[in-house]
């Protein structure tokens, strides 16, 4: 899932594809690389970001999904408003991508359910203004535990709404309420939330606890732009473990290291039965 940030305050890319024409032109680029699907988003929820209002999310996605879509594209819309997703559904997108897993806007889950749509649904405890108030995981099992839990709860909150099964997504939320240590918690243990049956969609790209893993020797993060090699490592892991989805910016360095894990676990797999043959 390649990001399109249509938004002038994303961490990572933030106004450098404000215009509907260069958000279009990345699209493109991303499709080029490998992109299976166009994540298209118009309000940042970095730590501290405040809202868009409505009208100016949709006049940053809108046109972007439209054309797009029209192009061929399989598109999602990132958002947690169901005003936002049902004209993004109208303009061609096929998912809707929703950070607060239904919690930030109570029509969001009927509306996707109405549409049919696919839905990401992401744990979420607070808007990103004040999410790190919340980012506290001290109850039996840790956040891991805490985390498989409340996403459940969003499960229950959807089949209610009258969405499909088949239709949703899980997506853990590394970086939301969530500090560096409970972002590699859940990495690392990613078992307990796929035994809730449903696919995961996971998004590490470019995120803080990756810069603080690469701090230089005075303490500093990692720039953004130069944690790509970290995230490709975490795309591995991410596909050895069985994710459905990875969400991120650069396609073309993600496809590059799964490549990489598909030829040796093919070889791995060609080297054993091999073995198995010979004894």
């Amino acid at each position: 899932m390649g990001v399109v940030n249509v938004t002038p305050d994303s961490f990572s890319d933030g106004g450098r594809f404000l215009s509907t024409d260069a958000a279009v032109a990345h699209g493109h680029r991303l499709l080029a690389d490998g992109a299976d699907i166009l994540d298209i988003g118009g309000e940042s929820t970095r730590p501290g970001a405040t809202r868009p209002v409505v009208s100016e999310e949709l006049d940053r996605v809108v046109p972007v999904i439209r054309e797009l879509a029209a192009a061929g594209a399989v598109v999602s819309v990132d958002t947690m408003r169901a005003e936002v997703a049902e004209a993004a559904l109208e303009a061609g997108a096929t998912l809707v991508n929703d950070v607060s897993g239904g919690l930030a806007d109570p029509r969001m889950l009927p509306a996707v359910a109405a549409y049919g749509a696919p839905y990401v649904a992401m744990h979420w405890r607070a808007h990103s203004d004040h999410m790190t108030d919340f980012a506290t995981y001290d109850g039996p099992g840790g956040v891991v535990a805490t985390v498989r839990g409340e996403l459940a709860a969003r499960v229950d909150a959807m089949l209610a709404a009258g969405i499909a099964a088949d239709r949703i997504v899980l997506d853990p939320g590394l970086g939301f309420a969530k500090r560096g240590e409970h972002n590699w918690q859940l990495l690392a243990d990613l078992a307990p939330l796929q035994e809730l049956g449903f696919p995961l969609l996971v998004g590490a790209s470019r995120k803080s606890f990756l810069g603080t893993l690469l701090s230089g020797p005075d303490g500093s993060p990692r720039a953004v732009e130069e944690r790509e090699h970290a995230h490709a490592a975490v795309s591995a892991h991410l596909a050895r473990a069985g994710v459905w989805g990875l969400r991120v910016h650069d396609v073309r360095a993600t496809r590059d290291a799964l490549a990489v894990t598909a030829a040796l676990a093919r070889h791995t797999t060609a080297e054993r039965s091999r073995q198995r043959s010979e004894a």
